[in-house]
């Protein structure tokens, strides 16, 4: 009884804990011709699958972007509403 796990049965919950652990930054540069680009970064790349999450920010947001280097790139300035959406998904953001 002892090594009864009451959560294991439960699908996706060490992907679930695995996000509340990352502690992720947004911030906003500015890049060629002053055009904004909101970065999110922060992610530890073996537990989360980037190009998912960068998928679903770019149709919430209704923007293009890419996934270069461990981190998110958001093409425009989302920095107010990006936040919000990582926290419906169960990340947590300074």
């Amino acid at each position: 009884m002892a090594n009864d796990d009451p959560f294991a049965d439960i699908p996706g919950i060490e992907e679930d804990l695995a996000r509340a652990e990352e502690q992720l930054s947004v911030r906003v540069e500015r890049r060629t011709y002053n055009k904004p680009v909101t970065i999110v970064e922060g992610f530890d790349e073996d537990a989360t699958d980037l190009q998912d999450i960068a998928t679903k920010l770019k149709k919430k947001l209704g923007a293009g972007g890419t996934v270069s280097d461990g981190t998110i790139e958001i093409q425009g300035d989302h920095v107010d509403r990006v936040p919000g959406i990582l926290e419906e998904m169960g990340f947590q953001v300074e």
